[in-house]
């Protein structure tokens, strides 16, 4: 059962993802019918102010003893750095020796690592992080695209909000959906896909430096329901099919084809979230042509098909019915 909470914070932690931990496990919830946690917020040592960097101080009620018999610690993000703190490094071992759950959000992941909590298992940070985690810890097993990673014992979640969703997830797993529902309509937060569910970052249009592709890119994203070739976009922008392609990746990233799938993904979730319009009609505006098609993309981006993304996600009673 989840009950005892610790969150040892050190120099430079991130106040945003603190915060995130404390509002899912750190609020006296007992007016929702909830039983509250045994929260408690620790440092190296207690009673001494702790610097965010960011010019707030937090003064942590707890040291690292408050770790000792946690059932889940939570690590948020700090700044990162060569070495963290020892005694951090070595309670965080007794407790996954235990068998306490760990839960890092964004940038804590490297504070896992360090205590070499993080080889061998599937795991993840934000985007701008990862690759320095894998070449940090090259027996870890990095996934940038995905917003947590739930591993067992250790979970670990990408930047910012995705630690609202990794600490929801939690919650569902070890207390049910009732639990995990009631904490999200309390923080007006969407509840998060089920466990099963693998869970991707959208990826937003390209903010593009040169005008060319800039113009190009505000077309495509008008006009998704067309057919596109790389040479009929080639010829758009009066360049050779080989020049374009080169500079259309060295632009956003990816291939021309690439994008324009991803794209077309993006305007499918929202459709799906959004409308009751038919799959074979979502298909069509998205320029997949058919559902088959669609079915085809969404699954393999999304991993889910289109339906069980509707019947999870849908925003609207219009679009609830549809399913």
């Amino acid at each position: 059962m989840l009950k005892k909470v610790a969150v040892p914070v050190i120099d430079e932690f991130a106040m945003f993802e603190f915060g995130v931990v404390c509002e899912v496990f750190g609020l006296d919830r007992s007016y929702a019918n909830l039983e509250p946690f045994d929260f408690r917020v620790c440092s190296l040592h207690p009673g001494e102010p702790v610097d965010n960097a960011r010019g707030v101080q937090l003064i942590a009620p707890y040291g690292l003893e408050a770790m000792e018999d946690a059932d889940l610690i939570c690590v948020p993000a700090a700044t990162i750095r060569d070495e963290y703190p020892e005694e951090l490094l070595e309670a965080l071992r007794r407790a996954d020796a235990r068998g306490a759950i760990l839960l890092s959000v964004c940038s804590g992941a490297f504070v896992l690592g360090a205590a070499g909590l993080l080889d061998g298992r599937e795991c993840t940070t934000h985007w701008r992080y990862a690759n320095a985690l894998q070449r940090r810890f090259p027996a870890a097993q990095v996934d940038p695209d995905v917003l947590f990673v739930d591993d067992g014992t250790v979970i670990t979640s990408a930047g910012t909000s995705a630690g609202i969703d990794a600490c929801l997830h939690l919650v569902r797993r070890e207390l049910g959906s009732a639990v995990a529902n009631t904490i999200a309509r309390n923080m007006v937060v969407p509840p998060q896909r089920d466990g099963g569910q693998r869970q991707y970052i959208e990826r937003p249009v390209s903010d593009c430096s040169d005008e060319t592709f800039s113009e190009l890119i505000d077309y495509l994203s008008g006009n998704l329901h067309e057919s596109h070739s790389v040479a009929a976009l080639a010829r758009r922008t009066h360049m050779s099919t080989r020049s374009f392609s080169r500079r259309f990746v060295a632009e956003t990233g990816v291939p021309p084809m690439q994008w324009l799938t991803t794209q077309r993904i993006l305007h499918a979730r929202l459709l799906l979230e959004t409308t009751s319009l038919p799959i074979d009609e979502v298909a069509r505006q998205c320029g997949f042509g058919s559902a088959t098609l669609l079915r085809h993309h969404f699954d393999a981006e999304v991993g889910v098909p289109p339906t069980r993304y509707r019947a999870s996600f849908a925003r609207t009673p219009e679009a609830t019915a549809a399913v």
